[in-house]
């Protein structure tokens, strides 16, 4: 399959939008080499506007555009997006709740080398906390893809998490993606793997290597961590009856915050989380970080064979 990076896919993703629609207005935050807003630039040079190194006013703008009827899609980093720029996200787009897209690059530790002070572990838990926002975050190429195109059909404000490292497609297709609704990857009997993000591929091998073992594991891809696709988590606890929470981010207030606060409200049912535990990232490579924080496929599978105990 074919390997890229979320934030690859999404220049692409966005490119097509603006070849088909004219109402789509792009801002970037001084950084559209890398957020990969460059290539839709490039084209639409009249519908392209660079803030600067201004994201709070990019958010501004943004909101402004969006009460004239255009479809602002707004990108920086995830760590300006969601922290530098939370105020104005908050009071000028969620609050009116008016149509901004915020498709932010390079969220959590696979980073790598730009050290804790650029990775966002903690994005998901704000922006999920605002009411109004939608908050997605794909797995691979092609759900990306998939997804930012029906962000911008989509009313409302979206949050969309992308990535800097590369990853494997899972999907083959974009015919299976809807926004606020899970994609049953594997099916399983005697536990759940609950993944978004970067760690998808991982929790795949995960379930795999237990396949081996005997362990029948489900793997329930949450592309949109909110709204929690309830119906798919509900179903996944009756019927396995042990979840593994996987993401590449603070397990405070993130998908296993969630997904707990859930079922502990509908279905008890034992849960692990896989994420980073109340820290902070460092410099490092993509793959030496994963290991270091324990969300390699080996830390997954053993978190599912320490949830099934509790059965």
């Amino acid at each position: 399959m074919a390997k890229r990076a979320t934030r690859e896919a999404y220049g692409k993703a966005l490119l097509e939008l603006g070849q088909k629609h004219n109402d789509i207005i792009v801002l970037d935050a001084d950084l559209s080499g890398s957020t990969k807003t460059a290539i839709f630039g490039k084209e639409f040079p009249n519908r392209f506007f660079n803030a600067g190194i201004a994201e709070g006013n990019m958010m501004g703008v943004a909101a402004g555009i969006a009460t004239t009827g255009k479809i602002a899609f707004a990108s920086t980093f995830a760590i300006f997006a969601s922290a530098r720029a939370c105020e104005q996200i908050r009071n000028s787009i969620c609050y009116p709740n008016l149509n901004v897209k915020i498709a932010a690059t390079h969220a959590g530790i696979t980073v790598g080398a730009d050290g804790g002070s650029h990775q966002a572990i903690e994005d998901i838990a704000i922006m999920s906390a605002m009411p109004n926002m939608t908050v997605v975050v794909p797995g691979d190429g092609v759900s990306t893809e998939a997804l930012i195109k029906q962000a911008y059909e989509y009313d409302g404000p979206v949050y969309i998490r992308l990535g800097r490292a590369k990853v494997e497609d899972v999907y083959d297709s974009s015919e299976f993606f809807s926004i606020g609704q899970a994609n049953l990857v594997k099916k399983g009997n005697d536990a759940t793997i609950i993944v978004c993000g970067y760690p998808l591929n991982d929790a795949i091998k995960a379930a795999s290597s237990l396949e081996q073992k005997g362990i029948s594991v489900r793997v329930v891809d949450m592309s949109t961590v909110k709204p929690l696709d309830m119906g798919s988590v509900l179903k996944a606890a009756k019927e396995t009856g042990a979840i593994v929470t996987v993401e590449e981010h603070s397990v405070i207030g993130g998908l296993g915050s969630m997904v707990a606060s859930f079922l502990a409200e509908h279905y008890p049912t034992p849960i692990q989380m896989v994420g980073l535990r109340d820290v902070f990232g460092q410099s490092g490579e993509a793959d030496e970080l994963i290991e270091e924080y324990n969300l390699t496929d080996s830390d997954i599978a053993h978190a599912v064979e320490e949830v099934i105990k509790r059965k």
